[in-house]
């Protein structure tokens, strides 16, 4: 995707997040970071408060540095933007768009009770990419339900998740339900699938643990067909075995 035409998205996209009205004097109380922090996963993290008037940081913790590389000062809302991975921007947007989608369902009221998480991939100061888990809530807003600031914990997630499409999820507190890896629509991501429809049928019964005889039988095509299906996925993914086709295909949504 085009940064321009990401930017252009971006600013269509998230005036519905804007508010016209600028938020109080932030006060914080002393133990108040440390009751937020009960609802993130915070090892090898950061965190700022986001003010939806201006779009800037009101606040950022100065871990960014030990996390990303980079000082508090350097780091704003569209410092984030650029240094997101180009892969990812599309999926950005797609989350925007479910987010508008999901929280226009609802009042204020039940807004406030959903964390919102997501992983996007950033560049640190090193040249390398970090997977981020985003966490966020919503800790003020105005008289018509518009939301004014929000509280973000951005955790490292690499160890635990390399490879593999972002995803997003809305995590409910005082007893609302949670929506786990919701199933997106994708508006900007561009297809890049790279297997044939009877290849992700073949993928699909190897998952349920089907030999390539009886993938046969099922698809009414012979086993040599099967095992050659299977070899040509190998090759065109450079990969070495069956368990690595479908656990690549599984991580990266192909089917």
């Amino acid at each position: 995707m085009k940064q321009e035409v990401f930017h252009q998205e971006f600013n269509k996209l998230f005036n519905w997040f804007s508010n016209d009205v600028a938020p109080g004097k932030l006060h914080l109380e002393p133990d108040l970071y440390k009751n937020w922090g009960n609802l993130f996963l915070v090892n090898d993290s950061y965190y700022f408060i986001m003010n939806h008037n201006s779009w800037s940081f009101d606040l950022v913790s100065k871990e960014v540095e030990q996390v990303l590389g980079y000082a508090p000062a350097e780091v704003n809302f569209n410092f984030l933007l650029e240094i997101m991975h180009p892969e990812d921007k599309p999926w950005f947007l797609d989350f925007g768009t479910n987010m508008i989608s999901f929280f226009s369902k609802f009042p204020i009221e039940k807004i406030i009770k959903y964390k919102l998480r997501y992983d996007i991939r950033y560049r640190k100061k090193n040249g390398d990419y970090a997977r981020i888990l985003y966490q966020g809530i919503i800790i003020e807003h105005d008289n018509s339900g518009k939301i004014l600031r929000t509280f973000v914990v951005n955790t490292d997630i690499s160890y635990l998740k390399y490879e593999g499409k972002p995803t997003l999820s809305f995590i409910g507190l005082d007893g609302e339900p949670s929506y786990v890896d919701v199933d997106i629509k994708n508006n900007f991501i561009e297809s890049t699938n790279p297997l044939t429809e009877r290849e992700k049928e073949i993928i699909r019964l190897l998952i349920e643990g089907k030999l390539s005889k009886e993938i046969g039988s099922i698809l009414n095509i012979s086993k040599q067909t099967v095992d050659t299906h299977r070899k040509n996925m190998l090759r065109k993914n450079n990969l070495s075995n069956t368990g690595e086709l479908i656990g690549k295909a599984i991580r990266y949504g192909w089917i």
